[in-house]
């Protein structure tokens, strides 16, 4: 409410200064003609003048009235009373009035001339106060945005970090050696100074961080990598050196740096380089790390998920002494962060978080986190008290393709090809038997797919043979080999599969040295993004000759794949078709409908361990 109000004020001084501006600045009438005394009297004499009116001053007198061709006014100086001009007016029975002016006071000529300078010179500092949050920090650029962790916001700790039991016990020595300092000091070992938490986005690095916080029950600072550069210079090593003095103050403290990339980046590299000014604010940083002043009691947390950009002198020993990798969850800690995002949550007994943890490979915590919050909403959307198993596997759909578009009319043509389609894929897919477990087929639309088969895998893998690889290429290819069989005819519905499909091949040849005509060679290095430090284009290391080869040996993993698909869908075509009317009857086949018709099919599927 407070807020509301002062910025009422504000609008209201604003208002304000705009009026008296407008009135301050305005001109005064200027449409009024100025007659000489003897034209005055020539046009009262002529009957042009409808009003006459008369102000003395004391040292001039004034004669206005209003001219009767076109209302115009007039004025004019002269004698009064005068005779002649007194005579005219009765011959020709003018309106006359005489008026006796008022003087202002001396005060309020003063507020007419300085008032509008006076509200500019008030809104002026009013607006710099409160963009600055006070009167007295109008020019402290400098200070630290540094947030400062208080007791009464509900705490985080270990308990709601879960699938990072290793990430867990490399952290749990720092709150160790902030609660009992003594033990590591009395065996001489010191306690790092930095720890940084990398890996991909979403896997909890910044939970951690607060666990830390929660954990300890130390003073916790909370700061943004890009809160240190501002445009003016010199304000980011300013503020590291304000932030690390406040740190001092209240140590024992944990200081965390959430996305470190964006002061820490390697100097001297990249596109112009130089020494810039968030250069200066790393060297700052590096100084207040690990410099002439030693800071102890105070522990540096950082997170990221680009340390190949970071610059050698923050990795060092001394300043980020243990580094931590946040992965994505394995089977095991999926299930554990489901447990922990349904905890409190209405679920039906019909909900099996193995099942669902098993079907997410490569779901981080946060992608878990926004599939337990998609599954409450289908379940509220269709006013169920409970949360059930339909929801949340639908939810893992809406997550990974996008939601349903049951609404979306398609003809029975586009229909039949989707069926075949999807059947090649999924028919393929169960027959190799390096490739996982169909889970279900749909032709139901989702985001930009027109249909799509889900297969789902039996634990998480960390390595690919060059035999999964192939198979994978293989069903990929299977929806494109099946519209050529079945409808004689092929479409653009495959131009995802064929990209896929292409890449693997490519990376097979170029980066996996799976080539039995190169041999185990890397060719080429990978590309970076630009403005990392890093390489800009990528460095094409190789011949004309070997370019030719990749093509070649690209070529002929996507026609041997190929022609593996063919040759098992003409065989079991039978299954092919009986799928793809399934599809078009139901349009959806979850796994044990699968199995069962497979079994129908007289087919059983081999799958290697």
């Amino acid at each position: 409410m407070n807020k509301v109000i002062k910025n009422l004020m504000i609008y209201m001084l604003i208002v304000l200064v705009i009026i008296a501006l407008i009135q301050y600045a305005s001109p005064t009438n200027t449409d009024v003609r100025e007659l000489r005394y003897d034209e005055l009297l020539a046009s009262v004499e002529q009957g042009r003048v409808q009003e006459i009116v008369f102000q003395a001053d004391g040292n001039t007198n004034y004669i206005t009235g209003t001219l009767t061709r076109d209302n115009r006014q007039f004025s004019s100086m002269g004698p009064w009373p005068d005779e002649q001009l007194l005579q005219m007016v009765k011959e020709q029975r003018l309106p006359f009035r005489q008026i006796e002016p008022e003087r202002p006071s001396w005060l309020l000529g003063v507020l007419t001339s300085f008032l509008p300078v006076l509200l500019l010179v008030f809104l002026f500092f009013f607006l710099m106060q409160q963009s600055q949050g006070g009167g007295s920090r109008v020019m402290q650029f400098g200070k630290s945005k540094a947030r400062l962790q208080t007791d009464d916001k509900p705490k985080v700790t270990f308990d709601d970090v879960a699938g990072a039991d290793e990430e867990k016990e490399e952290l749990n020595e720092i709150v160790e050696f902030l609660k009992n300092p003594k033990k590591f000091s009395k065996i001489g070992a010191k306690i790092p100074k930095g720890v940084l938490l990398y890996g991909p986005p979403g896997t909890g690095k910044t939970l951690l961080a607060k666990a830390v916080a929660g954990e300890a029950g130390t003073p916790f600072f909370t700061i943004s990598g890009s809160d240190f550069v501002e445009m003016f210079v010199g304000v980011g090593a300013s503020r590291v050196r304000d932030l690390f003095d406040q740190a001092k103050k209240n140590s024992p403290c944990i200081v965390f740096i959430d996305e470190i990339d964006a002061v820490g980046r390697q100097r001297g590299a990249g596109v112009g380089g130089g020494h810039d000014e968030r250069e200066q604010t790393l060297n700052q940083l590096l100084v207040e790390m690990d410099g002439f002043t030693p800071n102890e009691s105070i522990i540096i947390i950082a997170a990221t998920n680009r340390p190949d950009i970071l610059d050698p002198a923050l990795l060092r020993p001394g300043r980020f002494d243990r580094q931590i990798v946040v992965a994505a969850p394995d089977v095991a800690g999926r299930e554990a962060i489901l447990k922990v995002h349904t905890r409190g949550k209405p679920l039906e007994e019909d909900v099996d978080l193995e099942i669902l943890a098993r079907r997410t490979p490569g779901f981080t915590g946060a992608d878990l986190a926004n599939l337990v919050n998609e599954a409450a909403l289908l379940a509220a959307r269709f006013n169920k008290n409970k949360i059930s198993q339909k929801e949340l596997e639908d939810s893992i759909e809406r997550v990974i393709a996008g939601p349903e578009k049951k609404s979306k009319v398609i003809s029975e043509k586009e229909k039949r090809l989707v069926s075949y389609h999807e059947a090649g894929h999924a028919l393929v897919g169960y027959l190799l038997p390096n490739t996982d477990t169909v889970h279900k087929v749909s032709i139901i639309p989702r985001g930009r797919a027109g249909g799509y088969t889900l297969l789902l895998p039996k634990e998480d893998r960390y390595y690919m043979t060059r035999s999964m690889l192939i198979d994978q290429i293989t069903m990929l290819l299977g929806g494109r080999v099946a519209e050529d069989i079945a409808l004689k005819e092929i479409s653009t519905g495959a131009q995802n599969d064929l990209e896929r499909a292409t890449e693997m091949a490519r990376k097979m040849i170029m980066e996996y040295g799976m080539s039995e005509k190169l041999g185990p060679l890397t060719l080429g290095r990978k590309q970076e993004a630009v403005f990392l430090g890093r390489d800009i284009a990528r460095d094409r290391n190789y011949s004309e000759e070997i370019a030719f080869a990749i093509d070649q040996e690209v070529r002929n993993i996507i026609d041997s794949c190929y022609e593996t698909a063919k040759k098992l869908l003409e065989k079991y075509n039978d299954a092919l078709h009986a799928i793809a009317e399934t599809l078009m009857e139901k349009e959806t086949i979850e796994a044990e409908e699968f199995a069962a018709l497979m079994e129908e099919q007289g087919l059983e599927a081999n799958k290697g361990a």
